[in-house]
């Protein structure tokens, strides 16, 4: 379980790192149903990032290893495709990051936030962590990793709860330290809103460089095995 842990830990890192749903669950615990919105979206995050691993997994699961225990190509050349995609993704934000002394662009839908309920914040949560690109594309990575280290069914769920724990602490904290200090809360969540929000495509640069380095790396080392 320890290989497992060990190598969708910087994937489940890459997963947290999100500006945007950051951003976002920071708006929701500045408006006046923040208590019940961000509660909700937290939720959503953690259901939706659970279920897509559970569904990647049961698909990986048995089928990444071979009759002798060696792991598949397909394994191999999906980690290949995935990092030469993250590194286009990488090149692609800094092609289109603003200018010096613009503001970054947020998507539309965050100027409607004030105006969302509980049942819309837990459906953003899903949407933003189960069908996001990104983190469906480091799900996928995850659950053939822990695959491929052919543990028993009950430690592969452990390895997938912990991908999906270290993967939503960036959404769970600011959740959690709203309830704990309510709006005194406020001004700390909001230095790191905008922090997030004007260095967004320089965040999403290095982590798709690093986390694309990475899946091409153990690319090259399956195929070489």
């Amino acid at each position: 379980m320890g290989k497992a842990i060990g190598d969708t830990l910087p994937l489940a890192l890459g997963v947290a790192i999100s500006p945007v749903p950051i951003i976002a669950v920071v708006l929701m615990l500045g408006t006046p149903q923040a208590r019940a919105n961000g509660i909700a979206f937290a939720a959503g995050w953690v259901v939706g990032l659970a279920a897509g691993g559970a569904i990647m997994l049961a698909i990986a699961s048995g089928n990444a290893t071979s009759g002798t225990g060696e792991p598949e190509t397909w394994v191999d050349v999906l980690k290949l495709v995935l990092g030469l995609l993250f590194l286009a993704i990488a090149a692609k934000q800094w092609r289109t990051r603003p200018q010096a002394g613009h503001d970054a662009a947020m998507p539309k839908w965050m100027r409607a936030i004030d105006t969302f309920t509980a049942g819309k914040s837990l459906g953003a949560g899903l949407v933003l962590s189960g069908l996001n690109p990104k983190n469906l594309a480091l799900t996928v990575a995850a659950a053939a990793a822990i695959a491929q280290t052919e543990i028993s069914t009950g430690s592969e769920a452990g390895a997938l709860a912990i991908y999906v724990f270290i993967g939503s602490l960036t959404i769970l904290t600011p959740v959690v330290l709203y309830l704990a200090l309510g709006p005194k809360a406020e001004r700390l969540l909001g230095g790191v809103k905008t922090w997030m929000a004007a260095h967004n495509a320089a965040i999403m640069t290095v982590l798709m460089l690093v986390l694309g380095a990475k899946l091409i790396g153990d690319a090259i080392g399956g195929f070489s095995s």
